[in-house]
């Protein structure tokens, strides 16, 4: 693949990604999702952490300048976010292995 194709499809799963974790987040933060949130027992304030880095995570994503820190910001909350799924025995966590990989895709992509 030459570098102005993997440029050109990094730039498409950057602006992918940034734009359905941010609408996702969005979503995930307003109170119709409180509810829903509740039935895993965890405290409410986990939920507004974890979305409150997306959302930052995926500003920064779209912003030119900011595209890595925005990547590796949004690595670490999906991170985090699969351990706390994991330790409270929900292990479908392969979107949000999918979204890690992709936002360690561009870092990777955009660093160099």
């Amino acid at each position: 693949m030459n570098e102005t194709r993997l440029k050109c499809a990094i730039t498409g799963l950057q602006w992918t990604l940034g734009l359905v974790i941010l609408i996702e987040a969005i979503l995930f933060v307003m109170p119709g999702a409180r509810h829903e949130f509740a039935k895993t027992h965890m405290p409410d304030a986990v939920r507004t952490v974890l979305g409150a880095g997306e959302i930052m995570g995926s500003v920064l994503l779209l912003i030119p300048r900011t595209v890595v820190r925005g990547a590796w910001l949004l690595l670490a909350v999906f991170g985090f976010a699969i351990v706390i799924h994991v330790l409270h025995g929900m292990y479908n966590v392969g979107n949000l292995l999918i979204y890690a990989a992709a936002a360690w895709a561009i870092a990777a992509g955009k660093q160099g």
